[in-house]
């Protein structure tokens, strides 16, 4: 793909927009980078553009301007519907994403990840897997670095490990991963997609390229995800807790087996793993049968299994005081999410204070009402959502307080618990409405735990 000399408009200015402007840059091509917020609201990273030649635009884009490019580039954030996208569909320009732009220059292998739950952990444990097994890999995507930043770090002979977002696989055409998986599909981003099903064909995506010589990797247990398998052409590998699968890896009583052409062997017991829950068995599992497609050996992978302790914001031990133990969730971003953090504890930690709130997605929260009946000590809302969702939970909690903010939030919620129950971040909904990203209210929720509980002997 020849850039030198092309008319690049980069619609998004955040983390994805910012990278690919930079690289288009570093190959001479003539970039444009808009975003619909205010120039002063825009990273310190985007402005800095400038001053290598790219032109800035902040709101609707210049009729003007679409009329003179060769090439759009679109920001996961930036919708299918959007204007500009349209106008430039209609008009021939050819409209891609990030990910797939990266995709055409990126050197070695590629695993790619996404589902709606699981991704960032799965991602950072495959990334981990390969590595202990001195594999030459890098890890990016949706999980921080943008995959379009990896390009110059990439090798002939090396892994990249991407998280991908539904979003990010809207714009994707000739993207071709060597292994790829999708984890779980539930309902989620109902704001962005018209149905369910439209929602699942993004995820679907994924596979759109492969063929017999690549992997793809399926929960066996969704029932969404397990129906595709007929119609890859990709080798399959499956996971499941509830069943054994004649290729993959199963968990049989409380031990995860590996099947794999027609033998069978005993990895390890689920009750050595360090993260918490049954997704993260879930997780694991995926995770192992990637780093198998690889050829990573099993031994080293089970080792590294054992003392993964998991990434930031996902069931995070921030502190403990007064036998009530913090847990950021941050991550927790959509029901299904908030639904697994729940499950992830026992009654032998006590109840849960959860803290939940945000921009809602347009799901029901009515899912989560068994859980919160058998597991709840008290909600505490915060955010857009908060009335919804003391509308639909309200009557199955024992109690439901408000919060303005994160410390307020976390300093009621501390109130409420008693000792041996657990203060979780879980909040079921996106964060924009008082926070950059998810990361951003999980630092939040962190910092004002820290600041409740200075000076506490057994803080930990």
């Amino acid at each position: 793909m020849e850039l030198a000399g092309k008319k690049v408009l980069v619609l998004g200015a955040g983390r994805s927009g910012t990278a690919a402007a930079r690289f288009l840059v570093a190959r001479a091509s003539r970039v444009a980078l808009n975003d619909r917020k205010p120039l002063e609201e825009w990273s310190a990273e985007a402005r800095a553009l400038e001053a290598l030649g790219v032109k800035l635009f902040s709101g609707d884009v210049p009729q003007w301007l679409l009329d003179h490019i060769d090439l759009l580039i679109v920001s996961p954030g930036v919708p299918p519907k959007n204007i500009a996208v349209r106008y430039a569909e209609r008009a021939g320009v050819e409209v891609i994403g990030e990910v797939e732009l990266a995709f055409r220059f990126l050197r070695g292998q590629l695993i790619a990840i996404t589902g709606t739950n699981g991704k960032t952990t799965t991602t950072a444990l495959v990334g981990q897997l390969l590595a202990d097994a001195r594999l030459p890999v890098q890890v990016g995507g949706n999980i921080g670095t943008p995959l379009i930043s990896l390009i110059d770090t990439s090798r002939d002979d090396g892994w990249t490990v991407a998280e991908i977002s539904s979003f990010q696989l809207e714009t994707t055409d000739r993207f071709h991963p060597r292994v790829a998986s999708v984890l779980n599909i539930t309902p989620d981003h109902m704001d962005r997609y018209e149905t369910f099903n439209d929602y699942a064909a993004a995820k679907h995506r994924i596979f759109r390229r492969q063929n017999e010589e690549d992997w793809a990797v399926l929960n066996a247990d969704d029932e969404v995800v397990a129906s595709w398998a007929s119609g890859l052409t990709a080798r399959k590998l499956f996971f499941s807790r509830r069943r054994e699968v004649e290729q993959g890896i199963f968990l049989r009583e409380r031990t995860l087996v590996a099947r794999l052409d027609g033998r069978e062997r005993a990895l390890l017991r689920a009750d050595e793993l360090v993260l918490r829950g049954a997704h993260n068995v879930e997780n694991v599992m995926a995770a192992l049968c990637m780093g198998y497609a690889c050829g990573a050996p099993f031994e080293s992978m089970c080792e590294t299994v054992r003392r993964f302790s998991g990434v930031e914001h996902r069931l995070e031990l921030v502190a403990e005081a007064k036998g009530v133990r913090f847990y950021n969730d941050s991550k927790a971003t959509n029901v299904a999410a908030a639904a697994k953090a729940f499950e992830a504890f026992t009654e032998e930690a006590g109840r849960i204070v959860a803290i939940m709130g945000g921009r809602g997605k347009g799901a029901p929260y009515a899912p989560l009402a068994p859980l919160i009946e058998s597991k709840a000590r008290a909600l505490v809302l915060i955010g857009e959502d908060a009335e919804r969702i003391a509308k639909e939970l309200g009557p199955h909690a024992p109690a439901v307080e408000r919060a303005a903010d994160m410390r307020e939030a976390v300093a009621r919620a501390f109130a409420l618990a008693q000792p041996q129950d657990v203060v979780l971040l879980a909040p079921a909904c996106a964060s924009y409405d008082m926070f950059a990203d998810f990361e951003d209210r999980g630092r939040a929720f962190k910092a004002a735990v820290r600041e409740l509980l200075d000076g506490t002997a057994d803080r930990k």
